[in-house]
């Protein structure tokens, strides 16, 4: 008979080896995972769509775009999941929306006079095995009001501190506010914003100090609007201050260099905010005040030596009083 045969169980296999074909499986598992994801970004049947960022009152336009449409058609519903168009089909009573284009691989609307309750999140819908989507964001922006400016009721007297405050509501997102006086910046305090009544704009109050001069009687001080809305022009608005302070009195003579025989004018002038209600002459020495003809003009008649001297004109207002000097030496 045949010798007997023996039968060996095959080798188990070492940890080192099971460890290997556990990480061959796992690599395995991740390459698989790796590219059904990839597959499924390269979906030709994966509508397309893109987020819009439209102005208050404007038109959005919103385009839905799918490579395979697997003899289905797109649809587009707004954030309340209401159907806004199947195909070519209108399915919501809203005459602002308007099909645009409607073709097996495109399905473009548009949304005119937008508000900001048109806001949100809009999806395209291909009704394909899975049913696929893809969703479109519209930001609306609110557009800000004409700014305002209180604070600034009556003239500042010179050295005053000049308070004022700029409103402007209804931007979204929150608008940015900025200070001009004469052209040239103005810093101002840091804004306050607060949420409008709506729940979706926003109020923003800007503050603003500085001490007056005389320089700044007649100056335009601006507030300003800036915010993506508006990218082309702000909105502002302008107001002119006026300043009181002391007049700057000062003589002129005619003629010029008066010979004695002449006839002298002295005219007082007083630049000041409000103009002097009262000029008064005198002459140095002399204590009664000498007589005008006009209220800032003094005549001296035939002039002799005997009118050399100082002359004196004192100009006043609410504000103050200010004096001028005017030396006269008569020659022959």
């Amino acid at each position: 008979p045949p010798p007997l045969q023996t039968t060996k169980d095959p080798p188990s296999p070492s940890p080192k080896m099971m460890s290997s074909a556990s990480n061959v499986l796992v690599l395995l598992g991740s390459f698989l995972i790796v590219t059904s994801r990839g597959n499924l970004s390269h979906d030709r049947s994966q509508p397309t769509t893109q987020d819009e960022t439209v102005v208050a009152g404007s038109k959005v336009h919103l385009r839905c775009q799918v490579e395979e449409h697997e003899e289905s058609s797109l649809q587009w519903s707004n954030p309340a999941q209401q159907t806004l168009y199947f195909g070519e089909k209108r399915a919501l009573r809203d005459n602002r929306i308007q099909l645009e284009k409607s073709t097996p691989y495109e399905l473009a609307i548009s949304i005119d006079n937008v508000s900001l309750a048109d806001e949100g999140e809009y999806t395209c819908s291909i009704f394909t095995m899975p049913v696929r989507t893809a969703k479109a964001i519209v930001t609306v922006l609110g557009i800000p009001r004409k700014p305002q400016i209180s604070g600034y009721k009556e003239p500042l007297k010179e050295g005053q501190t000049a308070r004022l405050t700029c409103v402007s509501s209804g931007s979204k997102p929150a608008a940015q506010l900025q200070w001009e006086k004469g052209g040239r910046s103005l810093l101002g305090k840091d804004p306050e914003v607060a949420e409008d009544s709506n729940g979706k704009t926003f109020t923003v109050t800007s503050h603003v100090e500085f001490d007056v001069a005389r320089e700044d009687n007649g100056a335009e001080v601006t507030c300003t609007v800036r915010h993506p809305s508006l990218p082309k022009s702000a909105t502002s608005t302008t107001l002119k201050i006026e300043v009181f302070y002391v007049p700057v009195a000062s003589i002129e003579p005619q003629p010029t260099y008066p010979r004695e025989g002449d006839n002298l004018r002295l005219l007082c002038d007083g630049q000041g905010n409000p103009a002097p209600q009262e000029f008064i002459w005198r002459k140095e020495g002399v204590d009664a005040p000498l007589t005008v003809t006009q209220d800032n003009m003094l005549l001296i008649p035939s002039l002799n030596k005997s009118d050399s001297g100082t002359y004196i004109c004192s100009a006043t207002n609410i504000m103050g009083t200010s004096e001028a000097r005017y030396n006269l030496a008569v020659n022959a």
